[in-house]
């Protein structure tokens, strides 16, 4: 509860505040609109009617009040979005709104207050150089931007080159996922368990992974077995054999049963299929695994690994 409140708290308080900043702007606005409309009559006075000037007032006034209601109105319907269970869209929105009004308020605030310096004859060279101080400002920004938009031309060499393709399978980080989206500065994978894998778009330039659909979708699935030497290689393979013929997943290419090593234990043993996809393949190594114990246990039990201990007659434990 206390965490909850907590959360209520701080969402409220950064409503309200971004609320009191749009109204601030919004305010300021209308200072220096009615202040520039106010000494353009006084510099025509008389040029325009009474009647005139009436509705022309309403008008301003109500598009002045609109400008001050509409992003008010907007932040409150977004932030009610964001009590919703599903509320993806409307954080993004949220946090979209957010770093875009934080920005534009930034350099609108900077052109404002140097236009209005500029308006007053004895303070004019300040505004000026306010202006010419953020011309060099976008210049040092630019230098700063450099990795910024090499990420942008890798964006592009992806776009371009396509070592990656929506709904790919890869291996990236250890992680075996999906590529669900792919934009000039990132790249999202969708992992097997429901997580999103968030990359910069440069990872797949500069570091190797594996993609498993690059030329095409069908894998081999693999299951290795370690049994006795008792083993019955023979009624494996068919059991083998019998499994596949009867799986939907199998893809019918490829079906091989191979002793693949020998130890002083057990017998290595591979078991080989081939699916039509990743996701196949996956649930078709599920299913040979499990029906081959089963197979074993049932069957052959005597072909299980263990362990043998080779006791000395003339000392007997």
């Amino acid at each position: 509860m206390d965490e909850e409140r907590i959360l209520l708290g701080i969402r409220t308080s950064t409503l309200v505040a971004s609320a009191l900043v749009v109204m601030l702007v919004g305010l300021a606005h209308f200072g220096l609109r009615w202040w520039t409309q106010r000494r353009h009559r006084r510099e025509q006075a008389g040029a325009a009617a009474p009647s005139a000037t009436e509705p022309s007032a309403r008008r301003w006034l109500s598009a002045t009040l609109l400008d001050l209601v509409a992003p008010v109105a907007l932040l409150l319907w977004i932030h009610g979005l964001l009590d919703i269970p599903d509320n993806r869209k409307a954080r993004a929105i949220y946090t979209q709104i957010t770093i875009l009004r934080k920005l534009a308020m930034a350099v609108i605030g900077i052109f404002a207050f140097a236009s209005m310096l500029m308006v007053f004859e004895s303070v004019r060279q300040f505004g000026t150089a306010i202006l010419a101080s953020a011309g060099v400002a976008g210049i040092v920004v630019g230098f700063a931007a450099q990795r910024s938009i090499a990420t942008l031309l890798a964006g592009f060499q992806i776009a371009l080159t396509q070592p990656i393709r929506l709904d790919d399978v890869v291996i990236v980080e250890n992680e075996w996922g999906r590529i669900e989206e792919i934009t000039l500065t990132y790249v999202v994978v969708s992992i097997w368990d429901q997580r999103r894998l968030i990359l910069p778009i440069t990872y797949f330039l500069e570091k190797p992974f594996q993609n498993w659909t690059r030329a095409s979708a069908d894998l081999l699935a693999y299951v290795f077995l370690y049994v006795d030497y008792r083993v019955p290689i023979e009624r494996l393979r068919a059991k083998l054999t019998a499994i596949l013929q009867s799986s939907p997943l199998w893809d019918r290419r490829v079906n091989v049963l191979q002793v693949t090593d020998a130890t002083e234990h057990a017998v290595q043993i591979r078991a080989l299929a081939s699916a039509a996809n990743s996701s196949h393949a996956w649930e078709l190594r599920c299913e040979i695994r499990e029906k081959l114990v089963m197979f074993l246990q049932q069957e052959h039990p005597e072909a299980l690994p263990r362990l043998r201990l080779l006791q000395d007659a003339a000392h007997p434990a």
